[in-house]
């Protein structure tokens, strides 16, 4: 099975799952491994939920379960930083400090401007076009600025899990101007794009990013990627991971990357 390596718990503002049962789930799967990647959106005080991490207590919480579980799967620590444009001088104290306390550590956009796509105000300010390049083009800015602080990107095209007509009017063609720089971005510095299957849970056709971008990514050299389910609960841990493995091997990847100490193991598929 597949190693998932974006899992969430009750950390994150959005999840109420606990991290024993989500230990506990990936085992009964057949995972020999799992990184927990909880949400550390700094300064999002425009949303409803709490997505500032509680480090020193998420830490302290997760060595307490490697120890517990070491004999039965190897748990890995990591984060998924929210970025957002402002953050620049955040993210160096915040890697100084902290950069060397995770094992894997996920870049990941989720606002445009104060404004969340998940919401449908985003869409009714924007509409879906517009609302899609608008999120690409600061995801494109973001890879630039803050590659040094992330290991791998997160759901580049996160943003059509909640368009109105989700991904039916929405291809890599359409907006390549943005994505071909953002996987440019991650292949000049080493840095892994994330294949997350939560797209399939949300109702599209393909993960994201869709097979055209990985497709694309492994045409221009790109060769690290990273896998996750985004589970927020146990039953959605390691959703759609016999149809990733299909997909990245049509797509000509054979490996996938797992991190430890911020470095890439590589997996065969």
């Amino acid at each position: 099975m597949i190693y998932d390596c974006h899992l969430h718990t009750r950390f994150s503002g959005d999840s109420k799952a606990s991290v024993r049962s989500q230990v506990e789930r990936a085992i009964s799967l057949g995972m020999k491994e799992i990184c927990f990647t909880d949400h550390h959106d700094h300064d999002s005080w425009f949303c409803e939920d709490n997505f500032e991490l509680d480090i020193p207590a998420y830490l302290k919480t997760l060595k307490t379960y490697q120890k517990k579980y070491k004999d039965r799967i190897r748990i890995n620590i990591g984060i998924e930083l929210g970025l957002q444009d402002h953050l620049t001088d955040y993210f160096g104290r915040f890697d100084e400090v902290f950069g060397q306390s995770f094992d894997f550590v996920i870049g990941s956009s989720h606002f445009v401007n104060c404004m969340d796509p998940y919401y449908p105000s985003y869409w009714e300010h924007h509409g879906e076009k517009e609302g899609i390049s608008s999120f690409l083009k600061v995801s494109l800015a973001r890879a630039k600025a803050f590659y040094p602080y992330f290991d791998s990107y997160g759901h580049l095209d996160y943003v059509v899990r909640y368009a109105p007509h989700k991904d039916f009017a929405y291809s890599y063609e359409a907006f390549k101007e943005w994505i071909d720089p953002i996987l440019q971005v991650l292949i000049d510095h080493g840095k892994a794009l994330e294949c997350n299957t939560g797209g399939l849970k949300y109702g599209l056709s393909q993960p994201n990013p869709s097979s055209a971008i990985l497709r694309r990514y492994r045409q221009m050299g790109g060769e690290l990627i990273t896998i996750g389910s985004d589970a927020h609960a146990p039953e959605h841990l390691g959703y759609g991971f016999d149809a990733c493995r299909r997909l990245l091997k049509e797509c000509g990847f054979r490996w996938y990357a797992v991190f430890h100490n911020r470095r890439p193991e590589m997996v065969a598929l």
